[in-house]
């Protein structure tokens, strides 16, 4: 079992043991202090001992990983001898490229009724009333087996939503009118935003985030989030989402010897920032729990306290750079991140961690018995592969020898829920006598389509086995494609959970 070397100095070392990879980890620092480069030193390490990792590269500088460092200049040479480092040459690592936006990697999907109604009120900046009339309608779909893809299914189920308004409140809960339209008004600025390429099939599989190159290393999972990150509630919520399906699908393992996947948080206020204290505490539970299955997590952020308390407080590995105390604020972060390392009597950690050079840290990790070692100051060790940005052709000859490009480059749009409430109204406008019987005497046919008989004979279960047929054809094909199975339930961040694979 090889340990993970983080950095070095003149007295002692720092490295991760692979045991309590899945223990968490925070690495912080000021602008510009070397998170970055510490970041690719966990991934590479975590990579050569075949675990894959997922990482978001929101300034472009973590591209790099997939390409070999290159001759070690005058600046890079003495830093090798300065760490003792006398086997260290240049190296890429196997990396797949992924991007919501489908530029700069391959195409990131998830349909609406994965992401539940959780994640996506979150990502619709929607209050609680709002949300819970979100819940209803989340409630009427999976109960009459209309899965939502796409944002049109949902705009589909919106729409059905407020011509029924009445029939849905009196079997599942008040819903106003004014409610959906606030909700309406909303997915048209997330569809502004871009996120209409997000939502949609091919979906993501989590395998293929968790595999090894042919040589039996970790591929590192690098998602382009320059653009992503301006869209600050899709980028958390995103990620948020993943790290919830890590959760509810990958079985408990208990302890290994190494973690089956380690997950990368950057810009990790992103995620807590206006979260109301409902979501913090499934966040809180999430983190808690999923160590069990084999996943570590590390957030990367400025401040410690950027992250709550209650979940900096599971946490096992630290890499601290350099924090400016020009604020009360900055101040404040100091002495909170000094009081949190197990002392060193060798070492002011509050002076430290306002001197610390770039390039150095203040690290402490877990050590036999899952014991914290004492804080120690240490110069970070250099990673194999290039810091910072790639060219576009040499990320595009990456995704050429892609494993899974032929799998999520290529857009689906199978039938769904806005197809099935569409079939569903011409059908009802086709039928003379359902034409005959809704229209009054002297009264010409209505061209709706008679979507609010239709609700009504589902909602009162007079077409309760038209419904169940239709439900069941949807769950065949959606099992077909690997990602439903029989039973919609949703986990503790409101996604589908159980029966999926």
């Amino acid at each position: 079992m090889t340990e993970i070397l983080i950095g070095s100095n003149e007295e002692t070392s720092v490295s991760l043991d692979p045991r309590y990879g899945n223990r968490h980890g925070m690495i912080a620092g000021a602008t510009g202090t070397g998170k970055s480069v510490s970041l690719m030193v966990l991934a590479e390490g975590f990579s050569k001992l075949g675990v894959p990792c997922f990482l978001a590269d929101a300034k472009g500088d973590l591209a790099g990983l997939s390409l070999a460092a290159g001759e070690p200049g005058d600046k890079l040479k003495a830093r090798l001898a300065k760490l003792h480092l006398n086997d260290w040459k240049p190296q890429a690592n196997p990396v797949i490229f992924w991007d919501i936006y489908g530029k700069l990697g391959h195409p990131v999907r998830a349909t609406i009724s994965e992401m539940g109604p959780t994640l996506l009120g979150r990502i619709l900046e929607l209050n609680d009333t709002q949300e819970g009339v979100l819940e209803v309608i989340f409630k009427v779909a999976d109960d009459q087996g209309w899965l939502l893809l796409d944002l049109s299914d949902l705009r589909a189920l919106l729409g059905f939503a407020s011509e029924n308004a009445k029939d849905i409140s009196t079997h599942y809960g008040l819903i106003s009118t004014q409610s959906i339209a606030a909700i309406q008004r909303a997915v048209l600025k997330l569809e502004q935003d871009g996120a209409d390429q997000f939502f949609g099939e091919p979906a993501l599989e989590l395998a293929d985030l968790m595999r090894q190159d042919m040589s039996g290393r970790g591929v590192i999972n690098v998602l382009a989030a320059d653009q992503l990150i301006l869209k600050p509630r899709l980028y958390s919520t995103f990620l948020l989402w993943l790290l919830s399906e890590l959760f509810e699908q990958l079985p408990e393992v208990g302890d290994l010897d190494q973690p089956k996947l380690v997950f990368f948080f950057d810009e990790a206020h992103l995620l807590f920032d206006d979260a109301p204290p409902a979501l913090l505490q499934r966040v809180e539970q999430v983190v808690r729990l999923i160590r069990s299955k084999g996943v570590g997590v590390y957030f990367c952020s400025q401040n410690p306290d950027d992250v709550p308390g209650n979940i900096l407080g599971q946490m096992g590995n630290r890499v601290q750079h350099a924090l400016r105390a020009f604020t009360p604020r900055d101040q404040k972060a100091v002495k909170a991140a000094a009081e949190t390392f197990v002392a060193n009597p060798k070492i002011n950690v509050t002076e430290a961690i306002t001197q610390l050079a770039v390039g150095e840290a203040l690290a402490s990790t877990l050590g036999d018995g899952g014991v914290p070692s004492p804080v120690q100051r240490v110069m970070v060790t250099a990673p194999t592969a290039r810091i910072g940005a790639i060219t576009d052709a040499e990320r595009a000859t990456v995704r050429q020898r892609s494993p899974v490009g032929g799998k999520y480059d290529t857009a689906i749009n199978r039938e769904s829920a806005a197809e099935m409430l569409a079939k569903r109204a011409a059908d009802k406008a086709a039928d003379p006598q359902v034409v005959a019987k809704q229209t009054p005497a002297g009264a010409a046919p209505q061209q709706s389509g008679g979507w609010t008989d239709a609700a009504r004979e589902i909602l009162l279960g007079t077409n309760r086995r038209q419904g169940m047929v239709e439900a069941m054809a949807k769950s065949a094909v959606r099992a077909a494609g690997s990602r439903l199975g029989q039973q919609i339930v949703r986990g503790v961040l409101g996604g589908i959970f159980g029966g999926k694979r």
